[in-house]
């Protein structure tokens, strides 16, 4: 059995898919330690994960949650340009203070959030690694749309144009966080990145995605990319107090925006009245990022919560009203649960775009949003079979595979051969020799 360490954002939508990942391998006899800053380390540690903390200059409790509520009044482009700012000072602290944390720690190999920086620790140390994308995986392929966009993934020229273009300003943008991390690898004596792809595991990239959710593109998936399922182990989720006796038993609308930009009043009011006079019971789970009281009353007074069960209230839901974080989406479709997403940032109008495509979902850009407009998309889902249709057929899918399972499985599969020594025309005893002291070890455990 191997010793593993784990890099993700410190944020609760890579925190939760990593620890169920996490929790996979330790019931198959792994160990794994997830290495984080301050905010994250109870969070983990009540999952039963082992946890080291890093940054803890850059980031004292409570810089999380600073850092949370300033993007939770920013959507669009202005809220991507704030998370790719977070990612670039991350990228420093982990640089700076993973190498010696992992030495510490003793991991012989290292799982790494796509939105992470820690693969360059791993090749400064010599170990192992394998990319884990939590949201969408990025493809520089102008076959498939970036992530960050609503777009459908034509395959005409005009549209495989309008992906490359896109594909260069992303690269623009996110040009400070290569710059940063070359001017690391050549201190520590590594080949600078010459592309973004490079930055990514060449053993494996494993995604959470299922491939059903994922573009129809003709020709080959990219090398080394791997679709498995989502990364959900319920019995991780803590326990929430909920007002159960207040669902009275119609038709159930969950509406939740999230953790991360669920700052906004003004897209709670318009989904409180997009609802109101339905025969429909509304339910709003405000993820803590406002008070319930602040909000005052709304229209047709619906059941409002700082947090809900969200898996157990999946399981009565008609119909969701998201955010399209990937997390919540594939949760709604594990139970055959349409929605009408509203996408307000980062890889959200990617994956709502994923769930149109296959006809289970309804899209209404934030730019768009008014409460005519939100009531008439959730009229057509709640009265359209087709939505549910679709969404029960994704449902059927995505439940025959056991997502952090998949993903073990390909991690044990990935490092068995990336740790194997080739024997050729030399005996085996004089390959054994050529073997890394650290590649050894992982030989031995994860046999």
């Amino acid at each position: 059995m191997a010793r593993l360490g784990a890099f993700c954002f410190p944020g609760t939508g890579h925190l939760n898919p990593m620890t169920a990942l996490a929790r996979s391998l330790q019931l198959r006899g792994h160990e794994v330690v997830i290495f984080g800053i301050a905010d994250t380390e109870a969070r983990v540690r009540a999952r039963g994960i082992e946890f080291q903390r890093i940054g803890v200059e850059d980031y004292p409790p409570g810089t999380l949650q600073k850092l949370d509520e300033h993007l939770a009044r920013l959507n669009g482009f202005a809220a991507f340009r704030f998370t790719l700012e977070r990612v670039r000072n991350s990228g420093r602290m982990v640089r700076r203070d993973g190498p010696e944390a992992v030495r510490k720690a003793n991991v012989e190999a290292l799982l790494v959030d796509e939105a992470d920086s820690a693969g360059n620790v791993a090749d400064y140390l010599g170990l192992p690694w394998i990319s884990i994308a939590l949201i969408p995986p990025l493809l520089r392929d102008d076959r498939f749309p970036p992530f960050w966009l609503g777009w459908a993934a034509g395959q005409d020229r005009l549209s495989r144009l309008r992906n490359r273009l896109a594909i260069y300003l992303l690269l623009r943008i996110a040009a400070p966080i290569f710059r940063d991390t070359n001017r690391q690898r050549r201190a520590w004596g590594l080949k600078p990145f010459r592309s973004p792809e490079e930055s990514l595991s060449p053993l494996a990239r494993i995604t959470q995605l299922p491939e059903v959710l994922e573009f129809e593109c003709a020709g080959e998936k990219p090398a080394r990319l791997y679709y498995t399922g989502p990364f959900v182990h319920p019995e991780q989720r803590p326990a929430v107090e909920f007002p159960w006796e207040r669902l009275d038993g119609r038709p159930l609308i969950y509406a939740s925006m999230g953790t991360l930009q669920n700052g906004s009043e003004g897209i709670f009011r318009t989904i409180a009245e997009a609802c109101a006079g339905l025969d429909a019971q509304l339910l709003i789970s405000l993820g803590d990022g406002l008070d319930p009281a602040k909000l005052g009353k709304l229209a047709g007074d619906p059941l409002v919560v700082s947090y809900a069960p969200q898996l157990k209230i999946l399981k009565r839901a008609a119909l969701v009203i998201t955010h399209a974080g990937i997390n919540t989406v594939l949760e709604s479709l594990c139970e055959g649960v349409p929605l009408v997403a509203v996408p307000l940032a980062h890889d959200q109008p990617g994956v709502a775009a994923r769930v149109k495509a296959r006809g289970a979902c309804v899209v209404v850009p934030r730019h768009r949003l008014n409460a005519a407009r939100l009531r008439k998309a959730v009229i057509l889902v709640l009265q359209d079979s087709s939505y549910r249709s679709a969404a029960q057929v994704l449902q059927r899918t995505i439940q025959k595979i056991d997502g952090p399972g998949r993903a073990a499985d390909l991690i044990e599969q990935v490092l068995k051969r990336a740790t194997q020594p080739t024997v050729t025309a030399v005996s085996a005893s004089a390959a054994a020799t050529a073997v890394t002291p650290v590649a050894a070890v992982t030989i031995s455990r994860i046999q």
